[in-house]
């Protein structure tokens, strides 16, 4: 069986109540970044997104990472889904202190991305051709391949080098960062960041 796979990218504001994935938040990050900021914090409290079988599953349909909606994971599934997000947050960092990552990290994202055969197929839109890719993988094994090639596809491109980690006090989620003054991962670190700022800078000159 062939199946296409689309990406949809979805953009929301930053919020954790009521989201899939354990209320992990959606950014509008790309499809890597958003799986690596499932370890995310609240108020400078470390959360876990994908937790469980229903918030990995739940993660997965939100962000069409695989054909269809009915994805299946279990407990073996969740495992492997977080050492892949352990090494693509490896990576990241890495990116973030411009230094070499680790081999390991390297060899799980190279793992995941073998899991499932992968192509390109060109197709016509309208007046237009279109590219759609397909995969024979099912399941939980086409979803792990889509996030690893899109954090090779990320790290290995011109976008690696606009990695960066949220600078807002207790954060530990990560950003491409698309305007040359991007500080934050999304407004309501940034906001979060300022008001910690004013609030020191008051402070400062009550003492």
């Amino acid at each position: 069986m062939v199946a296409t796979v689309t990406y949809h990218k979805k953009v929301k504001a930053d919020q954790t109540g009521g989201q899939p994935g354990g209320g992990s938040p959606l950014l509008g990050e790309p499809l890597a970044i958003e799986f690596a900021n499932t370890h995310y914090a609240v108020r400078g409290t470390l959360r876990e997104g994908i937790g469980t079988p229903a918030h990995l599953a739940a993660w997965l349909r939100e962000h069409s990472a695989v054909p269809g909606s009915g994805v299946r994971v279990g407990a073996a599934e969740v495992d492997t889904f977080r050492a892949l997000r352990g090494a693509i947050r490896g990576l990241c960092q890495a990116c973030v202190d411009a230094r070499p990552g680790d081999d390991t990290d390297v060899e799980v994202l190279n793992a995941a991305a073998a899991a499932a055969p992968w192509w390109p197929q060109l197709h016509r839109a309208g007046e237009a051709y279109a590219v759609s890719e397909h995969t024979r993988g099912q399941g939980a094994d086409a979803a792990l391949a889509a996030i690893a090639r899109d954090a090779i596809a990320i790290l290995g491109g011109p976008l690696g080098t606009q990695i960066r980690s949220c600078q807002a006090p207790g954060c530990v989620r990560f950003f491409v960062k698309d305007h040359p003054r991007r500080q934050w991962c999304s407004a309501g670190c940034g906001n979060r960041a300022r008001a910690a700022r004013h609030y020191q800078r008051h402070r400062a000159r009550s003492q």
